[in-house]
């Protein structure tokens, strides 16, 4: 099982906090996650444990190419789906916040097609794709989320062409920070490091910096410590338009 092989592979990081599907019903972010339609009956339906992962930093939650047997809810953090191509070559494809599903192509009965790397501390649900079937077999409530879902991989994935690939690097360093600015329950944030930014958007590590640096300067984003920030959201809006 694909479980199996992330347990062996970061045995001495990723964590296992728990197994069980109780917890599923009172989740916190419940709302916003692939269960958000399900009615407390439909929970009698999951017989397969769903554990909450813990992440640290570059732990590798599974990796292109691997069968895939779960899908992934994020609980907290930031992962980042990496693509690796013929010549070897990585590029960022796409980033998943709170709230988003990854590892969807597991339910096709395909192999994943990225490699999905924490990018922050993390917490993640793993849901094996046997229970996400079975629930799809049996209430039409699960298909809906699920249609959702993909649609919204279809968005995102053109709100990254569109968005954050195009424009001067200004502009898009402006985008990205909006985005996760605007993502967050509290108004605080966390910047990923400015190599991963530069895949992200595109442009050099160097660029990165310097408009991250430009951006503290002139107060379009601000420290609060513990590697957070927050942002005014006006002047990050008008820098998106420069």
């Amino acid at each position: 099982m694909a479980g199996d092989g992330i347990a062996m592979m970061d045995e001495n990081r990723i964590q296992t906090v728990w197994r069980g599907e109780q917890e599923c019903s009172e989740c916190p972010i419940r709302g916003l996650a692939l269960f958000a339609d399900l009615q407390e009956k439909d929970f009698t339906l999951i017989h397969r444990p769903i554990a909450e992962l813990r992440l640290p930093p570059r732990a590798s939650l599974y990796r292109q190419g691997e069968e895939g047997a779960a899908v992934f809810t994020i609980r907290s953090g930031l992962l980042k789906l990496e693509y690796t191509q013929a010549d070897g070559s990585r590029r960022i494809v796409r980033l998943l916040r709170r709230g988003d599903t990854a590892g969807l192509e597991s339910l096709l009965n395909q192999q994943y097609r990225h490699t999905a790397v924490a990018l922050q501390r993390m917490s993640v649900c793993r849901i094996p794709s046997e229970v996400v079937e079975r629930l799809n077999r049996s209430t039409p409530r699960i298909c809906g989320q699920l249609m959702q879902r993909w649609q919204k991989a279809v968005d995102d994935a053109d709100a990254w062409l569109t968005g954050l690939s195009t424009g001067a690097a200004r502009v898009r360093v402006a985008r990205f920070v909006l985005c996760l600015a605007e993502s967050s329950d509290d108004g605080r944030f966390s910047l990923i490091n400015r190599e991963d930014m530069g895949s992200v958007l595109g442009i050099s590590k160097e660029s990165a910096s310097r408009v991250v640096a430009e951006f503290r300067r002139n107060g379009l984003i601000t420290s609060v410590g513990g590697g957070c920030y927050t942002g005014d959201l006006s002047l990050l809006a008008q820098a998106t338009a420069a």
